[in-house]
Protein backbone atom coordinates (compact mmCIF):
# COMPACT_ATOMS: atom_id res chain seq x y z
CA UNK A 1 0.00 0.00 0.00
CA UNK A 2 3.03 2.25 1.15
CA UNK A 3 4.70 1.72 -2.35
CA UNK A 4 1.49 2.50 -4.43
CA UNK A 5 0.90 5.30 -2.68
CA UNK A 6 5.18 6.78 -3.00
CA UNK A 7 4.58 5.66 -6.85
CA UNK A 8 1.46 7.87 -7.57
CA UNK A 9 2.86 11.08 -5.72
CA UNK A 10 6.06 10.49 -8.10
CA UNK A 11 4.75 10.26 -10.83
CA UNK A 12 2.36 13.22 -10.08
CA UNK A 13 5.82 15.38 -8.91
CA UNK A 14 7.32 13.88 -11.97
CA UNK A 15 4.41 14.86 -14.67
CA UNK A 16 3.71 18.63 -13.17
CA UNK A 17 7.29 19.05 -13.75
CA UNK A 18 7.18 18.67 -17.55
CA UNK A 19 3.95 21.64 -17.25
CA UNK A 20 5.46 23.88 -15.68
CA UNK A 21 7.86 24.30 -18.18
CA UNK A 22 5.79 25.38 -20.82
CA UNK A 23 4.72 28.51 -22.32
CA UNK A 24 0.86 27.68 -21.45
CA UNK A 25 1.91 28.29 -17.29
CA UNK A 26 1.21 32.11 -16.35
CA UNK A 27 4.00 30.80 -13.71
CA UNK A 28 6.59 31.17 -16.56
CA UNK A 29 5.11 34.54 -18.43
CA UNK A 30 8.41 36.60 -17.31
CA UNK A 31 11.95 35.15 -17.23
CA UNK A 32 15.06 36.75 -15.27
CA UNK A 33 15.67 40.31 -15.91
CA UNK A 34 18.60 41.70 -18.74
CA UNK A 35 20.24 44.94 -17.98
CA UNK A 36 20.60 47.53 -20.68
CA UNK A 37 23.15 50.74 -20.29
CA UNK A 38 21.43 54.37 -21.11
CA UNK A 39 24.11 55.70 -23.16
CA UNK A 40 22.16 58.98 -24.17
CA UNK A 41 20.88 61.86 -21.62
CA UNK A 42 17.58 60.90 -20.98
CA UNK A 43 15.00 63.80 -21.25
CA UNK A 44 13.68 65.00 -17.79
CA UNK A 45 11.01 62.76 -16.23
CA UNK A 46 7.93 64.21 -14.62
CA UNK A 47 9.57 63.46 -11.39
CA UNK A 48 13.15 62.60 -10.24
CA UNK A 49 14.10 58.96 -11.46
CA UNK A 50 16.76 56.82 -9.24
CA UNK A 51 20.12 56.55 -10.56
CA UNK A 52 20.22 52.85 -11.59
CA UNK A 53 17.67 50.15 -11.55
CA UNK A 54 19.61 47.01 -9.52
CA UNK A 55 16.98 44.23 -10.09
CA UNK A 56 14.05 43.64 -11.52
CA UNK A 57 10.82 41.26 -10.98
CA UNK A 58 7.46 40.03 -12.27
CA UNK A 59 5.72 37.95 -10.07
CA UNK A 60 2.44 36.50 -11.46
CA UNK A 61 -0.70 36.84 -9.49
CA UNK A 62 -4.43 35.23 -10.17
CA UNK A 63 -5.30 38.61 -11.48
CA UNK A 64 -2.33 40.08 -13.02
CA UNK A 65 1.40 40.47 -12.28
CA UNK A 66 3.14 42.00 -9.19
CA UNK A 67 6.27 44.41 -10.57
CA UNK A 68 9.12 44.70 -8.02
CA UNK A 69 12.00 46.94 -8.80
CA UNK A 70 15.36 47.51 -6.47
CA UNK A 71 16.86 51.18 -7.15
CA UNK A 72 20.28 52.57 -6.15
CA UNK A 73 20.11 56.12 -5.57
CA UNK A 74 23.52 58.22 -5.39
CA UNK A 75 23.16 58.59 -0.84
CA UNK A 76 20.94 57.41 1.74
CA UNK A 77 17.44 59.58 2.46
CA UNK A 78 15.82 59.10 -0.82
CA UNK A 79 12.08 58.34 -0.26
CA UNK A 80 8.75 58.10 -1.68
CA UNK A 81 9.95 55.34 -4.43
CA UNK A 82 6.85 54.71 -7.20
CA UNK A 83 6.59 52.85 -10.64
CA UNK A 84 5.79 55.70 -13.10
CA UNK A 85 4.21 54.39 -16.84
CA UNK A 86 5.51 56.50 -19.52
CA UNK A 87 4.65 56.71 -23.43
CA UNK A 88 6.13 54.05 -25.40
CA UNK A 89 7.02 53.71 -28.79
CA UNK A 90 6.48 49.99 -28.88
CA UNK A 91 2.98 49.15 -27.96
CA UNK A 92 4.13 45.35 -26.62
CA UNK A 93 6.51 47.28 -23.96
CA UNK A 94 5.70 48.50 -21.26
CA UNK A 95 8.13 51.44 -19.82
CA UNK A 96 8.09 52.39 -16.23
CA UNK A 97 10.03 54.76 -14.35
CA UNK A 98 11.67 54.40 -11.21
CA UNK A 99 10.68 57.29 -9.97
CA UNK A 100 11.94 58.51 -6.61
CA UNK A 101 12.05 61.95 -4.19
CA UNK A 102 15.31 63.34 -3.02
CA UNK A 103 16.24 63.32 0.58
CA UNK A 104 14.83 66.58 2.83
CA UNK A 105 18.21 67.15 3.90
CA UNK A 106 22.01 66.27 3.24
CA UNK A 107 22.74 62.44 3.63
CA UNK A 108 25.71 60.74 3.71
CA UNK A 109 26.83 58.30 0.71
CA UNK A 110 27.02 54.95 2.58
CA UNK A 111 27.41 50.94 1.60
CA UNK A 112 24.94 50.02 -1.32
CA UNK A 113 22.34 47.82 0.53
CA UNK A 114 21.61 51.02 2.72
CA UNK A 115 21.14 52.90 -0.12
CA UNK A 116 18.75 50.22 -1.45
CA UNK A 117 15.37 51.78 -2.06
CA UNK A 118 12.08 49.21 -3.53
CA UNK A 119 8.81 50.02 -5.49
CA UNK A 120 6.06 47.92 -6.61
CA UNK A 121 3.12 48.00 -8.33
CA UNK A 122 0.70 46.07 -9.63
CA UNK A 123 -0.64 45.21 -13.01
CA UNK A 124 -3.82 43.37 -14.26
CA UNK A 125 -4.27 40.86 -16.90
CA UNK A 126 -6.24 43.64 -19.08
CA UNK A 127 -3.44 46.08 -18.08
CA UNK A 128 -1.12 43.73 -20.10
CA UNK A 129 -2.94 42.53 -22.92
CA UNK A 130 -0.50 42.92 -25.82
CA UNK A 131 2.41 43.41 -23.87
CA UNK A 132 5.35 40.86 -24.09
CA UNK A 133 8.44 42.88 -22.09
CA UNK A 134 8.45 45.26 -18.97
CA UNK A 135 11.00 47.80 -18.66
CA UNK A 136 11.78 49.70 -15.48
CA UNK A 137 14.50 52.64 -16.39
CA UNK A 138 16.56 54.87 -14.03
CA UNK A 139 18.98 57.66 -14.86
CA UNK A 140 21.96 55.31 -15.92
CA UNK A 141 20.29 51.73 -17.09
CA UNK A 142 17.02 49.80 -17.67
CA UNK A 143 16.02 46.38 -16.63
CA UNK A 144 13.46 44.36 -18.38
CA UNK A 145 11.63 41.44 -18.33
CA UNK A 146 10.04 39.27 -21.22
CA UNK A 147 7.43 36.51 -21.73
CA UNK A 148 9.29 33.50 -21.84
Amino acid sequence: MFARITAVLAIGALSACGVGQTRLNPLNWFGSDREERIEQVRAEAARPVVQQVVSLKAEPTPGGVIVTAVGLPPTQGFWEAELVRVASSDPSVLVLDFGILDPLTPEPVGTQPSREVLAGAFFSTQDLAGIRTIAVQGLTNRRSVSRQ
